[in-house]
C-alpha cells in the first residue's frame, strides 16, 4: 500500500514525466517533415517522437525503482511482469496516427497501476496545454495552461495548485447526447453500434477525436459516450479509465459488459464503451 506521501512524491514524477515529454513531442511535431516513419510489429506506425517521450519518461520515472511496462516496450515477457505489485503503465505518445496527420490530437498517458489496478493518472495534452490528473478514490482534475517544459519540476503543491475537479456541472444538459468516436480506428461495427443507439435515440452528435483525450473529454461531460470496436491495449485505456472513473463515468467491455483487466499475458484490450456521469443512453 502506498502511503500519501509516497502518492504525493509519485505524483509530481508522473506529472513532470508527461510534461518533458509532451515537450519532446511538440519540438518534432513542429518539424515532423524532417523525420522519418517506421512500422511496429503489429503495422502500427512509430515515430522519433514516440522514441523521444519514451525516453524521457524512463529517464524521470527511473528515481522512483518502480518497473515500467511501456508501449514502446511491449516485447517483455509475461514471467517478467505477471508478479509486479507496483508498476509504470505507459503510453508516450498516444495517437501517433493522429500526430502524423498534424490535427493535434495526441496525449501523453501515465497510469500507477497497483495490483493491476490503476491508483494514480496522467494524461497530458501538450498542444492543448492540458493535464488531466486522478488518483483513486481521490477524484478526476484538470489543470490548464501546462506549458510543453522539457526541464520541468513541478512539485507536490505546483501540481495541485489552479487544479478543477471533474466533471463540469455546466456540461450536464446538451441539447444532443454527443457520442465520440475514433477519427482512425472505425469498423463496420462502430457504425452498428451507432446505428442501435439512434435506433433508441434519433438525434445524436458524433465527434470524431484521436487518442485518450476522448476518455477526458467524457470526463469532463463534453461527451456522453464513446465506443470503440476495434484493438487497443491496456496503455491506451488504464490512465483514462481512472479519470473517467473518478469524474463518475464508467468504462464496461463488450459484449460481456465487465471491467477492463490489467497486466494481462495478452496485453490488448477487449471492445468496450464508455460513459460520462451525466450519459443517458
Amino acid at each position: 500500500m502506498i502511503d500519501d506521501k509516497a502518492k504525493e512524491y509519485l505524483l509530481a514524477q508522473m506529472f513532470n514525466a508527461a510534461v518533458r515529454a509532451g515537450a519532446a513531442i511538440l519540438k518534432i511535431y513542429h518539424n515532423r517533415d524532417q523525420y522519418a516513419i517506421s512500422l511496429k510489429n503489429d503495422r502500427t506506425p512509430i515515430t522519433e517522437a514516440d522514441r523521444a517521450a519514451h525516453k524521457i519518461i524512463r529517464e524521470c520515472l527511473g528515481p522512483t525503482r518502480i518497473p515500467i511496462l511501456s508501449e514502446e516496450g511491449r516485447e517483455m515477457l509475461y514471467d517478467e511482469r505477471r508478479n509486479w505489485e507496483l508498476y509504470w503503465l505507459v503510453d508516450p505518445l498516444d495517437g501517433t496516427v493522429e500526430f502524423i496527420k498534424g490535427n493535434n490530437e495526441f496525449t501523453v498517458n501515465i497510469a500507477l497501476m497497483e495490483n493491476n489496478t490503476c491508483h494514480g493518472a496522467a494524461i497530458y495534452v501538450p498542444y492543448y496545454r492540458r493535464m488531466y490528473l486522478a488518483g483513486r478514490g481521490m477524484g478526476a482534475y484538470l489543470k490548464e495552461n501546462v506549458e510543453p517544459d522539457a526541464a520541468a519540476d513541478y512539485g507536490p503543491e505546483g501540481v495541485m495548485e489552479g487544479l478543477r475537479q471533474l466533471p463540469f456541472e455546466a456540461e450536464a444538459h446538451h441539447l444532443r447526447p454527443c457520442v465520440a468516436l475514433s477519427r482512425s480506428h472505425q469498423t463496420p461495427e462502430t457504425a452498428a453500434h451507432v446505428e442501435a443507439l439512434r435506433a433508441r435515440c434519433p438525434e445524436l452528435d458524433i465527434l470524431e477525436q484521436g487518442s485518450s483525450y476522448k476518455f477526458c473529454l467524457l470526463a469532463e461531460g463534453r461527451v456522453d459516450y464513446y465506443v470503440r470496436t476495434t484493438h487497443t491495449y491496456e496503455w491506451d485505456t488504464a490512465a483514462g479509465e481512472l479519470i473517467l472513473s473518478e469524474a463518475g463515468g464508467a468504462t464496461r467491455s463488450l459484449p460481456d459488459d465487465r471491467a477492463l483487466r490489467y497486466n494481462e499475458e495478452d496485453l490488448r484490450n477487449p471492445w468496450f464503451v464508455c460513459r460520462s456521469k451525466f450519459c443517458k443512453l
